[in-house]
């Protein structure tokens, strides 16, 4: 039985260090996660999702906000008329946990539907 995709886990409760990944688990998901790069020393994952307007931007940032809420994982969110740059790490962790491979591929999704 194949493990389901990173969009249909679940994100769960996370804090320290010792919840961070390590940079093969992280390389391993990315494939899952077109278009998203790491970034600040491999400590965040980050993509600029592209619009043909505001409308359809703030549209995307509102349904990506209802899903942050949902799983209780925000991202840090830099909002432009026409493009939306969308950024995961755990705070908490210091870096990138399994909680921002899976919001990440939630917010893939949902820009794909």
């Amino acid at each position: 039985m194949d493990a389901p995709s990173l969009a249909d886990q679940q994100c769960r409760p996370v804090s320290g260090v010792s919840s961070q990944l390590p940079l093969d688990i992280v390389a391993k998901a990315m494939p899952e996660l077109p278009g998203w790069e790491l970034a600040e020393e491999c400590q965040a994952l980050v993509k600029t999702f592209h619009f043909d307007d505001y409308y359809r931007t703030l549209a995307f940032v509102n349904a990506l906000a209802f899903v942050a809420h949902e799983q209780d994982h925000h991202p840090d969110l830099s909002v432009h008329y026409n493009r939306c740059v969308v950024r995961y790490s755990t705070h908490d962790a210091g870096g990138l946990t399994a909680n921002d491979l899976i919001s990440a591929a939630k917010a893939e999704r949902l820009f794909s539907n």
